[in-house]
């Protein structure tokens, strides 16, 4: 059993259904599950509540862990659910951690525990995910424009589901065990490149209106806690050099190239309509 957390977002979601494709039994966790392929197990579960976790753990042998970005602002910390995770006999934690781990961005502590958890772990490190661009879907559809801060920082930012099929093929195959492996796309891409591959997808205009760092910062506090907001502008703003380079660990795992943000974009073209 293969027991996914997170399992209604952006990287669970397909991960959930890879697994399921592939003949795995599958449990999805999530705080609330409305749907999930036939034959999946649901749970309804929250990491910040550790106990509510066991009925998912029960039989699994692999666990995909992902934590919220509020899971550290508030203090989280992975010691009690760790403790039930062995307890229940699972083997294998694959980690949805963070680019900014590596750039000191992001803080270790959540890494660094399931380093120490005594179980086979490893380490997925993404860039910024291309489902990001959902954040803009209201006003493309509405005035076709995307507002952003650091309209021409390119970053190579990374499809989620690409993202989910390196997860699978870690928790199902051998050879990845205290591995960590940094994912990213095919190429850097600033907001206003995208923007304009939005606008070529629906076949019409999108205005790029760059934002400055405090009507960001503004805008993304309404769904983020502070500190999240404040490391999120300080990557997109100012970027190290590593956080710049494109990593072609995605062609080599998955035997092809990374999606791009234009093939992404097509995927999700009816949010932009």
């Amino acid at each position: 059993m293969i027991v996914v957390t997170g399992a209604t977002g952006n990287v669970g979601r397909p991960l959930v259904r890879a697994l399921a494709e592939a003949g795995e039994r599958v449990t999805a966790v999530a705080r609330r599950i409305t749907e999930v392929p036939e034959g999946v197990r649901c749970c309804e579960a929250d990491l910040f509540e550790p106990e509510s976790l066991r009925d998912a753990l029960e039989k699994a042998r692999d666990l995909f862990l992902l934590t919220p970005g509020s899971f550290m602002a508030a203090d989280g910390r992975l010691g009690g659910l760790l403790d039930i995770v062995r307890s229940s006999g699972v083997q294998r934690v694959v980690l949805l951690s963070s680019q900014g781990v590596a750039t000191q961005r992001h803080p270790r502590d959540i890494e660094d525990a399931v380093v120490r958890s005594g179980l086979e772990w490893t380490i997925l490190r993404p860039s910024g995910f291309y489902s990001n661009a959902l954040r803009w879907s209201e006003e493309v559809r509405a005035r076709r424009v995307v507002r952003a801060p650091f309209g021409d920082v390119g970053l190579p930012l990374v499809d989620p589901a690409d993202v989910a099929e390196v997860a699978a093929v870690a928790l199902r195959c051998t050879g990845h065990e205290r591995r960590t492996h940094t994912l990213t796309g095919p190429e850097a891409i600033s907001p206003r490149m995208q923007a304009a591959v939005i606008g070529a997808a629906l076949a019409e205009p999108v205005r790029f209106a760059e934002q400055s760092r405090a009507e960001a910062r503004e805008m993304m506090l309404r769904g983020m806690p502070e500190p999240v907001v404040e490391t999120t502008l300080d990557i997109l703003g100012e970027p190290t050099r590593t956080e710049q380079l494109v990593n072609p660990e995605i062609n080599s795992l998955l035997g092809r190239r990374a999606r791009t943000f234009a093939e992404w974009t097509s995927r999700a073209l009816a949010a932009f309509k």
